[in-house]
C-alpha cells in the first residue's frame, strides 16, 4: 500500500510539474503574445506598447541598434502612415525555446511578416529570429528585451519552430 501511495504521488508531482509550464506558456500567450499579434496586425500602436515592460530594451542586431521605450513607441509620422496606408500586414510565430520560472521567461523563436498590397495584391514576405526576455509586473507579463536579427531565416526555419498552440 505504502509503495502504491508513494508511486502514485510520484506521478501526480512528476504531472504537477509539467503542467505547470504549459500553464505559464498559456499565461505568456495570453497575457503577450496575442495582443502582440494582434496589435501588429491592426498597426495598434497603443496595444503592442501594452504588452511590453516601461524598461522595455529592444535590440535591432541587424541596424546594430538599442532602443527604449520612448524610442521604440514613439510617434509615427503622419507621411509614414500614409505610405503603408494601402499595405495590409501580419506576423506570425513560432518558438523553438521557450523556458519560464520565478516570474521571468526567455523564449527564442522565427517571426514571418508578410505585408500586402490591397491595390495591387503584391506580397512582401520577411523572416527573422527574435530572443525575448519577459517579467511579470503586477501579476501581468510584459516584454522586458526584445532582439531579433535576419540570420538567415526562412521559411523552412520558420516552419521547424512550433506554433504557439
Amino acid at each position: 500500500m505504502k509503495t502504491r501511495l508513494t508511486l502514485i504521488l510520484s506521478i501526480a508531482v512528476g504531472f504537477a510539474s509539467f503542467a505547470q509550464p504549459d500553464s505559464v506558456q498559456q499565461q505568456i500567450n495570453n497575457q503577450v503574445w496575442k495582443p502582440f499579434i494582434q496589435s501588429f496586425n491592426s498597426r495598434d500602436d497603443a496595444g503592442l506598447a501594452s504588452v511590453h515592460s516601461k524598461e522595455v530594451t529592444r535590440v535591432i542586431q541587424d541596424d546594430n541598434r538599442i532602443q527604449v521605450y520612448d524610442q521604440y513607441f514613439k510617434k509615427v509620422p503622419e507621411s509614414q502612415r500614409a505610405r503603408w496606408a494601402k499595405w495590409t500586414t501580419s506576423i506570425e510565430l513560432r518558438f523553438i525555446q521557450r523556458i519560464a520560472g520565478s516570474g521571468r521567461a526567455f523564449e527564442v523563436g522565427y517571426y514571418r511578416t508578410t505585408d500586402t498590397n490591397s491595390q495591387t495584391g503584391e506580397k512582401r514576405i520577411g523572416y527573422g529570429k527574435f530572443h525575448v526576455l519577459l517579467r511579470k509586473e503586477n501579476g501581468v507579463w510584459k516584454i522586458l528585451m526584445d532582439a531579433d536579427a535576419g540570420e538567415n531565416t526562412d521559411e523552412t526555419v520558420f516552419l521547424s519552430g512550433k506554433p504557439i498552440e
